[in-house]
């Protein structure tokens, strides 16, 4: 007698639900999309302890008769699909016909449904697939699920759960997924009894992002669009200030189906390069419309993925339209001064009496040290009269020059229309020198001078390897390296833009980095890496002294830079303080 038997159907379902059902979370998306393609306007999921216990989605939708209410729970019964060729441009959230035998194949359902011409609805109850008579019901129209003891005949299933917190909050996460995406419905969210969410039809997307997040978070956010070539983006970014350690807070979705997609992870990661810190994820909202027949969805039973039929186009259309946005955008950081009522009232009446008796002079005379055509941002000229002792003026007033001043050699106070901004010189330098390298190398290789004395230095075979293996981006450095022995190697020109560099200490340091990079690292973002190096090096340092000529330049070549508000590295440059803060914190207002 053979071995091989053919499974009967609810084990056939029990092991299709490991793929499509993985936790309560799933059957919370899965009801709730079902509801979206039922055309409901509200939809409320309530569940208790973490899902495990019960899961309730309902909603207003279509509804169903007692026919269609009978079969819904058959495997791959579905309105959705009719053939093939149906396949080929999916609109509606679900159409495989797995989830909803899947989920009745684990666990025990009652499911209440009316249609909207209906006098009465129709209820059904299933025991791990098995099945009652659909029966006469009271309700409203529209349908109601809900499950009970997910996985209470499969322990080895059910022990993999985690707590009942941890459990809630990936539910959670896909009710926020869908409210996101589906900013018409009103949608309500129930834990254990407790109402976490009632969000209001028809809400604004940035109204919705704040009461699912936080307002801090939506306000926050700087939006962007583009329409081309079949494909719409529209898009809400966060500002370099609201990053975070993890991704958790990068929301794609694609036709009102939210998707994780790597070409749009990394468009989204290249979009932001230089204005955040590299351990660092941008906040982001993608919502990108295309037609059907462009993608396949078809790819996995939990529909998360896409397949693309030109992945390559929708990674440049949406790095375009984020990176042009970015690019032009103020990132400057606000200062967080502390709230009045959070000082001490001995030093709220300190400051008040300081600023009383320290008024700034009068008709002071201005100038505007941006070029033609900029956008308005004066830095004004002010003139005080200064403390005459020698004491006072060394080491307790910093010296104010003409509409700026150095505090500790390294930042850059400057006063502005709105307020004042204090400046890092040394991160606002570095992004002057990274545009500026990064615009020579684009055009050509960078110009370099020959050493009058060539500097020498021994390399092991690996770093030899190394500098063979990146010869052609060595040569756009400006850098010429010569063999001058057999364990060593000589500098004989380096970049005239890298004077303040030395270059022993720049080579070597841009060996150990191109050794650290694996043979996978794409040639561009080498080439980033290498030109941010360059640019710290070259950079004015912290604690260094400037002349009044020099910290005028600093400020003029500011206003000429694309991103002057962020280092190279994604580290804020500027700082701004509004008068209206100040005034606050002195009790003027």
């Amino acid at each position: 007698m053979g071995h091989i038997v053919t499974l009967d159907q609810n084990m056939i379902n029990m092991i299709a639900a490991g793929e499509v059902i993985e936790r309560p979370a799933s059957v919370v998306k899965e009801l709730m999309e079902n509801s979206i393609d039922a055309g409901a306007t509200k939809i409320t999921a309530s569940i208790e302890d973490g899902g495990r216990k019960s899961i309730a989605v309902t909603d207003n939708g279509s509804g169903m008769d007692a026919d269609d209410l009978d079969i819904a729970f058959e495997p791959h019964a579905t309105s959705k699909i009719k053939t093939s060729a149906d396949l080929l441009g999916i609109s509606t959230l679900g159409f495989r016909g797995e989830a909803l035998a899947s989920i009745a194949s684990v666990s025990q359902i009652r499911a209440i449904s009316r249609t909207k011409d209906s006098l009465a609805a129709n209820s059904i109850e299933i025991d791990c697939g098995k099945k009652t008579a659909v029966t006469p019901a009271s309700a409203d129209y529209g349908t109601t699920i809900q499950v009970r003891d997910l996985f209470y005949k499969l322990p080895a299933r059910r022990k993999f759960l985690k707590t009942a917190n941890t459990e809630a909050g990936h539910i959670t996460e896909q009710f926020t997924r869908i409210a996101l995406a589906n900013t018409s419905l009103g949608m309500t969210f129930v834990n254990n009894g407790k109402q976490i969410y009632r969000l209001s039809p028809n809400q604004n997307i940035r109204h919705r992002i704040a009461e699912l997040f936080s307002s801090h978070i939506a306000q926050d956010l700087i939006e962007t669009e583009s329409k081309e070539k079949g494909l719409i983006i529209r898009a809400l970014l966060g500002k370099p200030n609201i990053s975070r350690t993890n991704n958790k807070l990068q929301y794609v979705f694609l036709n009102g189906r939210y998707i994780r997609d790597k070409f749009i992870s990394h468009a989204v990661r290249e979009a932001y390069r230089g204005t955040i810190e590299p351990n660092r994820f941008a906040v982001a909202f993608l919502f990108i419309q295309m037609p059907h027949h462009d993608y396949d969805v078809n790819v996995h039973p939990t529909k998360i993925e896409v397949r693309f039929y030109n992945a390559n186009l929708v990674h440049s259309q949406i790095l375009a339209c984020l990176r042009e946005k970015i690019l032009t955008a103020d990132f400057d950081t606000d200062a967080k001064l502390p709230t009045p009522h959070a000082m001490s009232p001995q030093i709220n009446d300190a400051m008040a009496e300081f600023f009383k008796k320290h008024r700034p002079a009068q008709n002071q005379h201005q100038f505007d040290l941006q070029p033609q055509g900029r956008p308005k941002q004066k830095y004004e000229t002010t003139r005080q009269t200064l403390p005459t002792s020698q004491t006072a003026e060394n080491h307790i007033t910093p010296q104010l020059r003409t509409g700026f001043m150095q505090i500790h050699d390294s930042f850059i106070v400057a006063q502005t229309d709105e307020g004042f901004v204090i400046i890092d010189q040394h991160a606002l330098h570095e992004r002057i020198m990274y545009e500026n390298l990064r615009r020579r190398i684009t055009d050509n290789k960078l110009e370099s001078q020959k050493l009058l004395i060539p500097e020498s230095f021994d390399l092991t075979e690996t770093q030899a390897d190394t500098i063979k293996n990146n010869t052609r981006l060595i040569e756009r450095l400006g850098i010429e390296l010569v063999p001058f022995g057999p364990s060593t190697m000589a500098i004989q020109a380096f970049p005239t833009v890298l004077a303040k560099a030395a270059p022993l200490d720049f080579v070597r340091d841009l060996i150990d980095l191109l050794q650290s990079k694996n043979t996978g690292y794409d040639t561009e973002s080498l080439l980033d890496e290498v030109l941010n190096m360059a640019a710290c090096k070259a950079a004015i340092k912290a604690g260094q002294k400037l002349t009044d000529t020099e910290i005028q330049q600093l400020l003029t070549d500011r206003e000429k830079t694309q991103m002057p508000s962020r280092c190279p590295h994604g580290r804020p440059t500027t700082i701004k303080f509004s008068l209206d803060q100040l005034e606050k914190q002195f009790k003027r207002t």
